[in-house]
């Protein structure tokens, strides 16, 4: 009798102590979880229910009068605007230069400094260095940098006998000095991801290559980018997602969006439509419909590299 009730005893208390653990677990969970969640709600979430609303209506920020709901007609305005498709074009050159170039840009910093040379190190600070300082400061360092009259890129080209375009005036020579500022400041970040991704190799892979005499480009492209698949899909993520919400630089160097809009990007529209032309209604229809591309963008890329990561 009693060796019967201590076999029930023991699986009895082991289960109570499983219990009290699992009850524990849960606990802590929700002690951590539950302020971030309720943080995300009321400074995320809200406001960007909030927004969805104000797209359908019409509202002045200036005016004392309440919003007017007017339903999709702040949405068939932007689809019907030359100038929307404007902003969408000169957003799109922006986006897509900022995100080749850096990664291109990126990935060979990256190889060239993964080797065994000499002040790498240094090399690899001055890299990273920009990336920490504010794109405010950077803007407007570059737009004395670029003047056609006294700036240094008008200096070096008279060097070649060549005239310094005036970057301030043209349209394409002014979308061409934003980006070209904005990859400047934010080549470190590609940079850095690239380097830990290569000093994380298999080392073994390239042995075997070098063994067999592969040639460098295609063990680059059969044995080393295959396996920086993962950053690579990273990067091409996160660079996406802050270039295309950039703001700073274009509102230093062109605060009136850029001769002919020609640097007026999707973010800069918002803040012009709501702020400077008091559409409240309307800058809210442009960064709803700014919010759903990134998030169908956001969902593809995942996706693409879910599957990359299981093959």
């Amino acid at each position: 009798m009693t060796a019967a009730s201590t076999e029930i005893v023991e699986p009895t208390a082991e289960k109570g102590v499983r219990a009290n653990l699992r009850l524990r677990d849960n606990v802590l969970f929700l002690l951590f979880v539950v302020p971030n969640l309720a943080l995300l709600a009321v400074f995320t979430y809200r406001p960007l229910i909030d927004n969805v609303f104000l797209s359908f209506k019409d509202w002045s920020l200036a005016s004392p009068d309440p919003a007017t709901w007017i339903g999709l007609d702040n949405y068939r305005e932007f689809f019907t605007k030359a100038e929307s498709w404007q902003v969408v074009s000169v957003t799109l050159i922006f986006t897509v230069s900022a995100l080749v170039i850096s990664m291109v840009l990126g990935l060979a910093l990256a190889m060239l400094l993964d080797q065994n040379l000499k002040g790498r190190n240094l090399v690899r600070s001055a890299v990273f260095a920009p990336f920490v300082i504010s794109g405010a400061a950077i803007g407007a360092a570059f737009y004395f940098v670029f003047n056609p009259q006294f700036g240094a890129a008008a200096s070096i080209l008279s060097w070649f006998g060549i005239t310094s375009p005036d970057f301030y005036q043209e349209p394409g020579w002014a979308l061409f000095l934003v980006t070209f500022t904005y990859i400047w400041k934010n080549l470190g970040y590609t940079f850095v991801i690239y380097l830990a991704a290569l000093q994380g190799l298999n080392k073994d892979l390239d042995e075997a290559a070098a063994i067999d005499g592969t040639p460098t480009w295609r063990k680059f492209w059969r044995v080393t980018f295959p396996q920086l698949r993962p950053a690579t899909y990273f990067l091409s993520i996160t660079v996406l997602l802050n270039s295309l919400q950039v703001f700073d630089i274009v509102n230093i160097m062109f605060p009136d969006g850029g001769p002919q809009g020609g640097t007026t990007t999707m973010v800069f529209d918002i803040y012009w439509q709501t702020f400077r032309n008091q559409r409240a209604g309307y800058g809210a229809t442009i960064a709803t419909i700014m919010f759903l591309v990134l998030l169908i963008v956001t969902v593809v890329q995942v996706r693409m590299m879910d599957r990359g990561n299981d093959k």
